[in-house]
């Protein structure tokens, strides 16, 4: 399991231990014990056994070591030593190399992204853990208390990764939906806030996100279930199966969501044009009440040598009086059709 091109060559540098979340063998599915990285490539050599490996945050002294135990190929090592990769499964020689994103929701239910880069093979599983990723511990008991399932080898280990991953999808989508109805409800809301079109805003670019993030995983499942025969059995394959519906349920749930929003979106600006016109109604109305007392007094104003009415002794209280009844008259009238 050499690969005789090795990029990755670095003096020798002791390997951080937080590093290595786990290290363990098992054989037919039953647990050996923990093991050391350097003692890998021995335990491999025993027939019916297979390691898995929990990386965090591993850097390139690590994975080249990581390389040199199992037989990786160049190219999967040099993605990995990078995070922020697309969603992907691609196929070097006898192992597989897959991309994908974890989501989880925060206290202020916001999303929170992370990666995990898994390296498969025939007796290996390895797993590479980027930012916030999820901790798979719980996935390892779950998988030691199978044995009988376990023993299929690591593609079963591989699929409850995978089922564990896309399982926490769920709970992302529903708060993302809990934020989208309580958004709907402040678009109806009387009093109109600007701030409601920044939160929508931001709950698009997290759909967004989230659903390129399940999307890869229709092609990745499908591909497990129909190829790559020499690590995914017979007998494992239609456990993909699972997790491509549950991924497929997510996906469709997201891009509703997303229609919806765009409606709301949409709502949003028409309610907020509607407001808009209703306060340039209401000044319109009142700058067509305030126009009557203005026409008058600047007629007034102009000094006309003839004014008879001027001469009349009533002729200040009776122009007032018009002016109030002109003005109460169109004020009631604006009122009856809506303006005021």
């Amino acid at each position: 399991m050499e690969n005789p091109q090795l990029n990755f060559a670095f003096p020798e540098q002791s390997i951080d231990p937080a590093m290595v979340m786990n290290c363990v063998a098992y054989r037919h599915g039953k647990r050996i014990g923990a093991i050391t990285v350097e003692a890998i490539s021995d335990v491999l050599a025993e027939e019916g056994t297979f390691v898995w490996l929990g990386l965090r945050e591993a850097d390139k002294v690590l994975l080249a070591k990581i390389q040199q135990e199992f037989g990786l190929h160049e190219l999967a090592i040099e993605d990995a030593c990078s995070a922020h990769q697309r969603p992907k499964l691609e196929e070097y020689g006898d192992s597989l190399f897959l991309v994908l994103q974890t989501a989880q929701l925060t206290e202020d239910q916001r999303v929170s992204f992370g990666e995990t880069h898994f390296f498969v093979g025939a007796r290996f599983l390895v797993s590479v853990r980027h930012s916030s990723s999820l901790s798979y511990t719980k996935v390892r008991e779950r998988c030691e208390n199978m044995p009988e399932q376990l023993a299929k080898g690591p593609g079963f280990a591989l699929y409850v990764l995978m089922d564990f991953i896309v399982d926490h999808y769920l709970p992302v989508a529903e708060g993302l939906g809990q934020r989208l109805e309580r958004l709907e409800a402040d678009i109806f809301d009387k009093d109109f806030r600007s701030e409601t079109f920044a939160q929508l805003y931001d709950l698009k670019r997290d759909l967004l996100l989230l659903q390129s993030a399940t999307m890869p995983w229709l092609d990745i499942c499908s591909e497990l279930m129909r190829f790559h025969t020499h690590i995914i059995p017979k007998e494992t394959r239609f456990y993909f199966r699972d997790v491509h519906d549950h991924a497929q349920r997510i996906h469709q749930a997201v891009d509703g969501m997303r229609e919806m929003l765009n409606d709301a979106m949409q709502v949003h600006l028409t309610m907020a044009t509607v407001r808009q016109n209703e306060v340039v109604k209401r000044l319109a109305g009142w700058g067509a009440i305030l126009a009557v007392p203005t026409m008058v007094f600047s007629l007034y104003g102009m000094n006309f040598k003839h004014m008879p009415e001027l001469d009349w002794r009533y002729a200040y209280p009776a122009t007032l009086f018009s002016v109030i009844i002109g003005c109460i008259w169109l004020h009631r009238r604006l009122k009856s059709i809506g303006w005021l």
